[in-house]
């Protein structure tokens, strides 16, 4: 099989461009996922053919949207990296951040970095509603991202303290959106945002549909959020 083909149509099938250089660094990434997928548990995604599809070609799909160049991004429960790290392959002018709670995870997240040789890339090990409070990371982003899984009231809180006015927090979903969208609302709006645009994409030769929920910065986010994450998860917004 020719992986580094099916990469390369993948990406264009987005209407996007990856020259070779891009392309090998992406095969790296994968063989070191696959790699430390051994000792860690970083995804249940194994076959080579299905993390192009729904792992890589997944995370970059918003740059099929969305135009992401020069911009202060950060990535939240970034796990094996996804999506922050194959945004910063494609769109190597942003200057990323990525922060998750495990510190294994951000060991390999570092061997990445320096595998492939990716500047301007940070890899924290923090819980995001503490690393929010420090070193003004506070409404310091042009766009926060993220594939966790929480439900997107908790994300909401979580990740739009660090995204600036005007600026944009996208969460990354499935197909069934339309309860947790209505359910988010109320806590969206005490977080200074909304809802500017969802869309639909259909992921790259396969009939799996995800979710792109676009929610813009529109003032000030209370200080009192987030909470600490105890509350959050039980008592969200």
């Amino acid at each position: 099989m020719d992986y580094k083909k099916k990469l390369c149509d993948a990406i264009q099938n987005l209407n996007l461009e990856i020259d070779n250089k891009q392309s090998e660094k992406f095969l790296r990434y994968m063989d070191l996922l696959l790699e430390w997928n051994e000792k860690i548990n970083l995804t249940a995604i194994t076959d080579k053919n299905e993390i192009i599809i729904k792992h890589f070609a997944d995370s970059l799909s918003i740059l099929s949207i969305m135009q992401i160049k020069n911009q202060n991004v950060i990535d939240i429960g970034s796990g094996a990296g996804f999506p922050g790290v194959p945004l910063k392959i494609l769109r190597p002018d942003i200057n990323l951040t990525l922060i998750d709670s495990l510190a294994k995870r951000i060991k390999f997240l570092q061997t990445v970095k320096n595998n492939l040789g990716l500047e301007n890339l940070n890899c924290i090990h923090a819980r995001a509603e503490e690393f929010v409070k420090t070193d003004d990371n506070r409404e310091n982003y042009d766009l926060c991202v993220s594939r966790a899984v929480a439900n997107l009231s908790i994300l909401c809180e979580i990740c739009l303290p660090f995204v600036k006015i005007g600026g944009y927090f996208v969460a990354y979903k499935g197909s069934e959106i339309k309860s947790e969208i209505k359910i988010a609302k109320s806590a969206i709006d005490k977080l200074g945002a909304s809802i500017s645009d969802i869309k639909k994409i259909t992921l790259p030769y396969s009939n799996i549909t995800h979710s792109l929920i676009f929610v813009r910065k529109l003032s000030h986010t209370p200080l009192k959020y987030p909470r600490v994450y105890a509350k959050i998860s039980k008592r969200p917004l």
